[in-house]
C-alpha cells in the first residue's frame, strides 16, 4: 500500500500526518499556537515561523512512530506550498524538501485550501461538478470545481475574511482571540434585539468591511446613550447577519453553476449556526459538511489532496518556491 507523508505549517499550525492510497490516516500530529498568539490578539507571523522550527522535527518524528513505519517507507512528500504566511510557510517547506531529498522521495506542493476541500472526501468520494464554499480566516470563495483539476473562483470577498471579522468584532465584544468559536458559543444565548445592515455586493462576492464597522457603531452608540451592550444579542446580531449573507451567495452560485455536490471547507466550517443554515437551505444538492476535528489546519488534508496530485504526476522540484498569496486557480 503505497504511503504520503504530509506536513502543514501554513499559519500557527505544525502537522504531520501519514495517509495511505486508500485515505487511511496512519498517523496524524497537530499541535497549535494558539495560547501563544492570544495574549497578543492574533497570529505574529515572526513568533509562528519560529515556534514551528521548534516543534517540527518532533512533530515529523511522532508521525512516522506513530504511523509504525519509516520514512523509507512512504512513496512521496508533500507539503503546503502556500498560501500562508511565508516564514511559516518556508518552515514546512525546508522539512519537506530535506526528507525528499535524503530519502530520494518525490515531492508534493499542496495549496492549502484545496486541502481543506479535499479533506470531505473522508466522509464520501467527491462528485463533480462541485460548488465549495471556503470560508476561514484568510479567505472567503466560492469555488466552481469543474473536476479534480479544474478550479475557478466565482466570488470571493472584497475586503475581509469572514473569519477575519469574527476575530475583529470579539475584540469589540471584549473576547479573546481566537473570536469565531467564542461568537458562536455567545451568539447562542442572545436573541434578535439588535438591527444590523446587510452586505449589498453585486454578483457572488462578498464584503464584511461594512458589518464589522457598523456592529462597531451600533456598541458605541449604545454606550454613548448610557445603556450597556447586550453582547450575546451582539453576538446574535452579527453572526446572523454575516452568515446569511454566506449562505445567500452560495444559494445563487448554485442557481448559476448547477452542480451535483456543495461542500463547506475552512475554519469557520465548525460554525455551528453556518452548518445549521447549510443544512437548512442548500437543497436539491448532494451536501457535506467536513468533521470538525478537519475544520480547522492539519496535515491529514495536505496528505488526502496530495493524492490528487500524485495520481496526475504533479511534483515540484526541490527549489520550489514557497507561495504566500497563491491562487486556488494556480
Amino acid at each position: 500500500m503505497k504511503k504520503i507523508l504530509a506536513i502543514e505549517s501554513s499559519c500557527d499550525e505544525t502537522a504531520c500526518a501519514i495517509i495511505d492510497e486508500e485515505l487511511n490516516i496512519l498517523s496524524s500530529v497537530v499541535t497549535t499556537q494558539i495560547d501563544v498568539h492570544a495574549r497578543f490578539g492574533g497570529v505574529i507571523p515572526e513568533v509562528a515561523s519560529r515556534m514551528h522550527v521548534e516543534q517540527i522535527s518532533t512533530i515529523v518524528d511522532e508521525a512516522v512512530k506513530k504511523a509504525g513505519i519509516n520514512v523509507e517507507d512512504v512513496d512521496a512528500i508533500a507539503y503546503t506550498i502556500g498560501p500562508g504566511l511565508i516564514g511559516s510557510l518556508h518552515v514546512g517547506g525546508i522539512a519537506a524538501k530535506t526528507l525528499a531529498f535524503f530519502y530520494d522521495k518525490p515531492l508534493i506542493g499542496v495549496h492549502h485550501l484545496k486541502g481543506h476541500i479535499f479533506i470531505n472526501e473522508l466522509l464520501e468520494p467527491l462528485e463533480y461538478p462541485l460548488m465549495a464554499l471556503v470560508v476561514s480566516g484568510g479567505h472567503t470563495e466560492l469555488v466552481y470545481i469543474e473536476n479534480e483539476n479544474d478550479f475557478k473562483i466565482i466570488g470571493t470577498t472584497l475586503d475581509d475574511a469572514v473569519g477575519e471579522s469574527y476575530d475583529k468584532v470579539a475584540r469589540v465584544i471584549g473576547l479573546e482571540y481566537p473570536g469565531g468559536p467564542k461568537i458562536d458559543k455567545l451568539a447562542k444565548e442572545g436573541k434578535k434585539n439588535y438591527t444590523l445592515p446587510t452586505p449589498k455586493v453585486d454578483g457572488l462576492n462578498f464584503s464584511f468591511s461594512g458589518l464589522k464597522n457598523a456592529t462597531l457603531q451600533l456598541a458605541q452608540r449604545i454606550e454613548r446613550n448610557g445603556e450597556e451592550v447586550n453582547k450575546a444579542d451582539l453576538a446574535y446580531a452579527f453572526q446572523e447577519v454575516a452568515l446569511n449573507s454566506l449562505v445567500k451567495k452560495a444559494q445563487k452560485a448554485l442557481e448559476e453553476y448547477p452542480c451535483k455536490m456543495f461542500v463547506i471547507a475552512g475554519g469557520v466550517a465548525a460554525n455551528s449556526r453556518l452548518r445549521e443554515l447549510v443544512e437548512e437551505n442548500i437543497t436539491g444538492v448532494k451536501k457535506i459538511l467536513p468533521p470538525l476535528k478537519y475544520c480547522t489546519d492539519n496535515a491529514t488534508m495536505i496528505g488526502v489532496a496530495a493524492w490528487h496530485y500524485y495520481h496526475n504526476n504533479k511534483f515540484v522540484p526541490l527549489n520550489a518556491e514557497s507561495k504566500p498569496n497563491m491562487s486556488i486557480e494556480d
